[in-house]
């Protein structure tokens, strides 16, 4: 017997799935062949549609899968085993840590909808403590709470983009309102930040841009899924010395690799590329040519270049 959908409810078709889990839609055919999950219902014209809590699930066995474990050992697992699994493998117990209540306040916010609130309580933790400090402590961990709220299905995926545009707002007047680097000067790395075509989620980016500003560097941002070639044809004309891309849990590892091997062809030793983010492909098969970094090993990073790069006088 064929699934339908009901009317009243909006699933998502298996590109939507793809693009939201990082789960390939090959992938999700051969699980539904083999593992009887997921069991998408069909639209009016035959296509495979996927009710919300199957996509909630699929992004915890992706998670899972991301962590080292095999599909077929986790896909049978429900919702609040995978959850549960999950916590035991990232070493927060039985489950999700509670979050510190100031993280807390934030995602209440962000779960009540109250948005200009948000952006003010954003902008006074800014002014207070500071552009690196506020990206490190606040942004990166309150980035993380939200994912996995998101992730667990406790955040709907518009209320995850309204905080995404939120930061989004508060974080680009803060890095607009820092001194540019002189892109010529020798001492100031001209940075490109982009993500790959595959990659959309571009929050990881915009906090590696103000690490970079803030140290100092000149960077120029392309945004999110921007074409190889074109990656490659703006480090040309632009002259930089660094290409810093960032990837989410939420990207294909594989194509993460494949993306990286072909820039590195392409750009033939023309600019360095470093990365960061949560993949997989970074933690597990990090390629020899890409440096990896933490947000708060930026600076570091940015002075060791600076060292190599800056001629010695006698």
């Amino acid at each position: 017997m064929t699934n339908t959908v009901p009317s009243q409810s909006v699933p998502s078709t298996i590109s939507d799935v793809e693009r939201d889990t990082g789960v390939a839609k090959e992938t999700l055919r051969v699980w539904e062949r083999r593992y009887d999950f997921p069991q998408p219902l069909r639209d009016p014209h035959g296509e495979r549609v996927y009710p919300i809590e199957q996509v909630h699930k699929l992004r915890l066995v992706k998670r899972l899968i991301d962590l080292g474990f095999r599909p077929g050992k986790v896909i049978q697992y429900s919702a609040a085993e995978l959850q549960a699994l999950t916590g035991k493998a990232t070493g927060l117990g039985n489950g999700p840590a509670t979050p510190a209540p100031e993280l807390q306040t934030y995602l209440d916010l962000c779960k009540s909808h109250q948005m200009e609130a948000l952006r003010r309580k954003l902008s006074q933790a800014l002014l207070m403590m500071g552009l690196k400090s506020f990206v490190i402590e606040l942004v990166a961990p309150l980035t993380t709470l939200i994912g996995e709220a998101w992730a667990s299905g406790q955040l709907a995926t518009f209320e995850e983009h309204l905080y995404t545009e939120s930061l989004t707002v508060v974080m680009r007047s803060a890095i607009f309102a820092m001194p540019q680097a002189n892109g010529n000067h020798i001492s100031a790395p001209r940075i490109l930040l982009t993500t790959l075509p595959q990659e959309r989620h571009g929050l990881g980016l915009l906090m590696a841009e103000a690490m970079c500003v803030a140290e100092g560097a000149h960077c120029i941002s392309l945004g999110v899924q921007t074409p190889l070639l074109d990656i490659v044809e703006a480090a040309r004309v632009q002259r930089v010395d660094i290409i810093a891309l960032s990837f989410s849990v939420a990207m294909n590892p594989r194509q993460a690799l494949d993306g990286l091997a072909e820039l590195h062809q392409r750009l033939n030793g023309c600019a360095e590329l470093w990365a960061g983010g949560s993949n997989a492909a970074l933690k597990r098969r990090r390629p020899p040519y890409v440096r990896v970094f933490e947000l708060a090993h930026l600076a570091g990073a940015i002075a060791e270049w600076r060292a190599r790069s800056t001629p010695h006088t006698a």
